[in-house]
């Protein structure tokens, strides 16, 4: 993301265009910032008329800004989520859009990384029907001293890794007031149905055709790893990796060789790929500070 300096609008606003296509406001802008611009990267300029953009295209001096939709407003919720803050509303504009195959969202605990993403995937799967399931993986790197082999089949040795699913889907179970204790239970159970847990132990010569593809805690994962990860993506499936660089726990990994930077740092740029940092923790109080001061 790039915060617009205030006098944005009078290098940049001369030959300006604008035109609307498909319910989305377009601008054409010219001048010397456009150079640096990232197609897909946010601009946002915080003065008197606040604008709020996503660069859909940069040609030499010109570029393409797009208007990004306001899901911080109630209406445009999604599955009953509505973004807290600037980067949350930038991340859901890339979860949602079906043209951007592969977002990585960096952020510490509590930013709403994995809320967002399953919000969007539920919504993409159950109601726009874009995707035909959720997939959801993460590497199984234990905190403490490892517990051992589980007992069960792979869905049921992943449960113990999967709280944090648990966690988010109750959240977004309890966002809809309308549906009463019946209507509930009967959305978890649609709702699981529709959510597959992988270990990536098993992710080598498959193929994922039409799927959500979420890689969780993917600061662990090695460049290696993470090629290996995204190339099992078909036709139509959509790739999100959540992690947090503060948190690798791997002996074996620094921040700069972690796979998670390498992908950013290799996407940059590239047309169906976005990338958000988010900053503001939207846990607590006590979770904020303790994220701070320990």
């Amino acid at each position: 993301m790039t915060e617009l300096a205030a006098n944005f609008w009078e290098t940049h606003s001369k030959a300006m265009e604008s035109w609307q296509e498909a319910g989305r406001m377009f601008y054409r802008i010219n001048g010397p910032l456009c150079k640096s611009f990232l197609v897909n990267e946010f601009v946002y300029y915080e003065f008197e008329k606040p604008f709020h953009a996503i660069v859909r295209s940069v040609d030499g001096d010109s570029a393409v800004l797009e208007v990004v939709k306001d899901h911080l407003q109630a209406k445009n919720n999604v599955w009953g989520i509505n973004a807290r803050n600037r980067e949350q509303n930038f991340a859901l504009n890339l979860l949602m859009d079906p043209e951007i195959d592969f977002v990585t969202l960096l952020g510490q605990a509590g930013t709403g990384k994995t809320l967002l993403t399953l919000a969007s995937a539920l919504t993409q799967v159950l109601d726009s029907k874009i995707y035909s399931e959720i997939i959801m993986t993460r590497v199984t790197v234990s905190v403490g001293e490892d517990i051992g082999f589980l007992p069960g089949t792979e869905e049921e040795k992943m449960g113990p890794w999967m709280g944090a699913l648990d966690d988010n889907l109750d959240v977004l179970n309890k966002s809809d007031d309308t549906a009463g204790e019946w209507g509930r239970a009967a959305t978890q159970d649609l709702i699981r149905s529709r959510i597959k847990v992988k270990s990536l132990n098993f992710m080598r010569g498959r193929t994922f055709l039409n799927k959500f593809l979420i890689i969780d805690e993917a600061q662990n994962l090695t460049p290696k790893q993470m090629k290996t990860l995204i190339t099992r993506a078909g036709p139509g499936t959509k790739v999100v990796c959540l992690g947090n660089i503060a948190q690798i726990d791997t002996p074996y990994l620094t921040e700069g060789s972690s796979g998670l930077t390498y992908v950013v740092d290799r996407f940059k740029g590239w047309g169906h790929n976005g990338h958000i940092t988010l900053m503001r923790g939207e846990r607590s109080r006590l979770a904020d500070f303790a994220a701070e001061a320990l």
